[in-house]
């Protein structure tokens, strides 16, 4: 009789993300998971010789960001806190890195400073 594991849908998902990183679509990326699948990551990543930086979010899950060691080089600079109290400049900033459409992350700045402007001059 054979036994069938099941891979959860979170390794499924950084799978992908580390396809896509090797195949030159991102250059950065920020995947939030569950602890429990941080050493199974970490030794995958090691492996394959991709930079990593792990920030915890809180004792159950973590941020993990992984991609071209310049952009890890930057976010070791700029996440020394939990990303929803990042400013908006580091908030843009991470989200230029990770790939984000640039328009949207402008809109996003602008609410984050207090609103954009109808008007360009």
């Amino acid at each position: 009789m054979t036994t069938r594991q099941t891979v959860p849908t979170e390794v499924k998902v950084f799978m992908n993300h580390v396809y896509e990183f090797k195949k030159g679509v991102r250059s950065m990326i920020l995947h939030t998971m569950n602890r429990r699948h941080e050493e199974f990551v970490t030794k995958r990543l090691s492996d394959q010789k991709i930079p990593y930086v792990i920030q915890v979010v809180d004792e159950n899950k973590i941020n993990l960001f992984f991609g071209k060691a310049e952009c890890l080089e930057a976010v070791r600079h700029i996440v020394c806190r939990p990303l929803n109290k990042l400013s908006p400049e580091e908030d843009f900033i991470i989200g230029a890195l990770l790939g984000y459409d640039i328009c949207q992350q402008c809109r996003r700045y602008c609410d984050k400073k207090g609103g954009m402007s109808t008007s360009v001059a």
